[in-house]
């Protein structure tokens, strides 16, 4: 079994989804969660969390399905690369739903060449400009969205969790 680690990052959860979160959460990981919330200054009555993780390659994909849909949450979930698997990164808004980008070493969004091909043929299309697709590949759109709530987390301590076998 490769393993990998990885991060989640609650953005913003309302208060009474805070412990829905951690059990979604500890139904992944297979251990009762108590996440360490604080309030999140970028939204009213909101509040955020981290979790470090590691576990099994394909982890992070389970995390950010356990999340998805609840229209209140913001958040990402990022896997690390590990022997012969590229990393991968998802990011959640309400307004946006979700993103999904594979990175690699470094933490680079790496583009799929069919995406790219799309990109270029609905530009020549007219159907979509080219720096707008590319835009949309690399996450920009999220990114935007969750920077300010980013910054308002800076400083906050990080816990981590090895996932129960």
């Amino acid at each position: 079994m490769k393993t990998t680690r990885g991060v989640v990052l609650i953005h913003s959860a309302p208060s009474a989804m805070c412990r829905h979160v951690e059990w979604a959460l500890g139904g992944v990981t297979g251990a009762p969660l108590d996440l360490d919330w604080t309030p999140q200054p970028a939204e009213r009555a909101a509040y955020r969390a981290e979790l470090s993780w590691s576990g099994a390659v394909g982890m992070g994909a389970r995390l950010a399905s356990a999340l998805r849909g609840w229209p209140q949450l913001r958040f990402e979930v990022t896997e690390e690369p590990a022997a012969g698997c590229e990393g991968e990164r998802w990011a959640y808004t309400p307004t946006l739903g979700v993103f999904h980008a594979t990175l690699g070493l470094h933490g680079d969004v790496y583009v799929h060449e069919d995406r790219l091909k799309k990109a270029i043929v609905d530009d020549a299309l007219g159907l979509r400009l080219l720096p707008d697709s590319l835009a949309d590949l690399l996450g920009t759109r999220w990114d935007d969205e969750l920077e300010t709530f980013r910054q308002a987390g800076e400083g906050v301590q990080v816990r981590w969790l090895h996932q129960v076998v």
